[in-house]
């Protein structure tokens, strides 16, 4: 397989990438944190290429990428007052809420019945995701390696693996998000990061 690099600037860019996700292939671009990896969130073939292009064991979830707070109910099976605050409060943003996920999408993307759902804080990201819809996103780099944080470091590690790459630039990098379990009744934080347990505790003050 040919790797492409597409500066994001380019008009076609985006037309590029979503062609390549509705083939069931993924695509790789740039968040807030890192260089993450996309695909359709209700293919479970595009998916299972995500664990094959990264070498990732099966039993690890995918996260869940949206490019709104409201696509939050095209993925939670149920979804809690709280979580719908937090949601509006810190998206886009470094939070991911864990939520029940929806029966009808594909097993594969969670070993059980939860995902972690997050809006990322990137301009072409929120782009993609707007128009291709959430996506089923993990980092864009070999299970075990160094996260990529420029489309050259995605090409060093996954080249030959996946068909594209949007280059939006080095990424900020810097804390992994916060992640918080919105399943039960009382939130509990599953991963500490830069949305703080005061700042959760006033959101929902």
């Amino acid at each position: 397989m040919k790797t492409q690099i597409i500066p994001a600037a380019l008009p076609e860019a985006l037309t590029r990438a979503l062609e390549t996700l509705r083939k069931g292939q993924p695509v790789a671009f740039p968040t807030d944190t890192v260089y993450g990896i996309g695909a359709s969130l209700w293919d479970a073939q595009a998916i299972e290429r995500l664990f094959i292009v990264k070498d990732r064991p099966a039993e690890k979830a995918v996260a869940v990428l949206l490019g709104e707070p409201a696509a939050l109910t095209q993925v939670a099976e149920t979804l809690s007052r709280t979580a719908q605050r937090l949601a509006e409060r810190f998206w886009p943003g470094a939070l991911t809420l864990v939520v029940r996920r929806r029966l009808d999408l594909p097993d594969n993307l969670s070993p059980n019945l939860t995902i972690g759902v997050r809006m990322p804080d990137h301009p072409l990201a929120l782009a993609l995701l707007r128009r291709a819809g959430p996506l089923a996103v993990t980092s864009a780099n070999l299970a075990g390696a160094a996260n990529a944080a420029t489309a050259q470091e995605v090409y060093a590690q996954l080249a030959g693996r996946i068909p594209l790459i949007l280059d939006g630039g080095k990424t900020p990098g810097g804390l992994p998000s916060t992640v918080l379990d919105c399943t039960t009744d009382e939130p509990r934080i599953l991963r500490p990061g830069p949305i703080t347990p005061e700042m959760i505790a006033a959101a929902l003050a």
